[in-house]
């Protein structure tokens, strides 16, 4: 998937997102560019610094649907962060680093699944031996003979041996046959509860370079307890147990600090609430210190992390705003610079909203369709219906505040209110959502103005 065109990118993405063309061709080039810098000579492969990207559009557009789909196409690490979150250092919240550390934490847990998915039918096998064992203990040893009494000899056959290899080979095939599932085994299971120790600081404990829960993990004894369990559950908590220690920790966080640096993607949402207004105090002296605290990190620096130093040279930054109050202008010059390319998306009309509702892989009629199928109710959506929910979209949208494909939401559960609640006792089981049925459901709250402020 690494190696796809740019034009392959977009007909993936249209699968899922609806128009915005412009902002589909601006992230497959950027895609592909990391594609060809791995091709270049070694040389020339560090200077070539990805291409940052600032998606411009009202919310509800696909701004955020367009970055996630891309990271799931490419199977990149991804991390999806609104702006605001963050403080300048010095003030009590989170800072920037945080976010670089988040995305590594994120692919070596995904890593380290797929991994354990890998081991394990290997640890599923040492499980089960070590269940047998918990149900067939091995015959003690017969103990040492004091010194004073006269040591007897003693003649060994195979007999025993023979006759427990048989008895545990039996217990196997009961084991895997589910007929020992009802029985109950003692574990000892590793507690994980531990000690809350609250440390005031407006400092991140990263930040500090050290990880406390770790460091009171190797201090302190790793507290077990027993647990009577039913035989199914203690086979599972086993494998897990195998499948942790078959994995190589280092060699997948080897990997995934690779794959952050190399093709790690950073959502960076709400960027435009960090802009200061003019002139203003209060809550707002930080934001232009969290821009310039920004700067570093999107421009190329290394951050301290648990696992190590990672560097940012070649992570791709999509940043995206509204930009409602404010332009991409009003953002401090330096970071204005580190976002090259700028992408307006188009404001949703009518057409977009009928497409929205029947062409995606995942639209929302379908999503409806199937839940009530799960209460044996059959929806069908007539043509009619699909354009009076648009039509209704686009008005309420334009009176009122334009929230995007996010108003269909809102009217979709408005209109099919009755029917959800009411579908498990329902005696007709087929619903037809018409035009008609639509007005009825609708068209008063949208004709209240106030009214539809509130519940559209």
């Amino acid at each position: 998937m690494d190696s796809l065109k740019p034009s392959e990118i977009v007909k993936e993405l249209d699968r899922y997102i609806i128009g915005q063309h412009r902002a589909k061709r601006s992230v497959s080039i950027a895609l592909r560019n990391r594609w060809r810098r791995r091709q270049v000579p070694e040389g020339l492969r560090e200077e070539i610094a990805p291409k940052n990207i600032i998606l411009i559009g009202p919310t509800g557009v696909g701004k955020t649907e367009i970055a996630r789909r891309l990271s799931k196409l490419t199977d990149s690490p991804f991390y999806k962060v609104e702006a605001s979150k963050f403080t300048e250092v010095g003030y009590v919240g989170r800072d920037v680093e945080s976010m670089v550390r988040d995305l590594l934490e994120l692919t070596i847990n995904l890593l380290k699944s797929r991994e354990q998915e890998t081991v394990k039918p290997k640890a599923r096998s040492i499980a089960e031996e070590r269940m047998l064992d918990l149900l067939l203990p091995p015959k003690p040893r017969p103990s040492q003979p004091d010194a004073g009494k006269e040591l007897q000899l003693e003649v060994v056959t195979s007999a025993p041996t023979e006759e427990s290899f048989s008895t545990r080979e039996k217990l196997r095939g009961m084991l895997r046959a589910g007929k020992l599932d009802t029985r109950y085994v003692d574990l000892d299971v590793a507690d994980k509860s531990m000690p809350t120790v609250e440390i005031f600081s407006n400092v991140g404990m990263e930040e500090m370079g050290i990880n406390f829960k770790d460091m009171l993990g190797g201090l302190l004894p790793k507290n077990t307890r027993r647990r009577k369990i039913r035989v199914p559950e203690a086979l599972e908590i086993l494998a897990q147990e195998e499948a942790q220690n078959l994995i190589d920790m280092d060699k997948i966080i080897q990997q995934a600090k690779e794959k952050v640096e190399q093709s790690g993607i950073i959502f960076l949402d709400e960027i435009d609430k960090i802009v200061g207004k003019n002139g203003g105090g209060g809550p707002d002296v930080s934001r232009e210190g969290v821009q310039r605290d920004l700067l570093p990190i999107v421009e190329g620096s290394t951050v301290t992390t648990k696992y190590g130093p990672v560097k940012t040279d070649h992570i791709l930054f999509i940043a995206s705003g509204a930009f409602h109050a404010i332009t991409p202008s009003d953002l401090i010059p330096e970071l204005q610079g580190r976002f090259p390319i700028r992408v307006e998306l188009d404001s949703l009309n009518k057409d977009d909203f009928i497409r929205i509702l029947t062409e995606p892989q995942n639209a929302l009629t379908l999503q409806y369709t199937e839940l009530l199928k799960t209460e044996g109710v059959e929806v069908v959506f007539e043509s009619d219906a699909i354009d009076r929910i648009a039509a209704i979209a686009e008005e309420v949208n334009t009176h009122t505040e334009n929230i995007g494909a996010r108003r269909l939401h809102t009217l979709m559960e408005c209109l099919l209110d009755d029917v959800l609640f009411d579908a498990p006792d329902m005696p007709e089981k087929r619903i037809v959502i018409n035009g008609d049925y639509v007005d009825a459901k609708l068209k008063a709250i949208k004709n209240d103005e106030d009214l539809s402020r509130y519940i559209l």
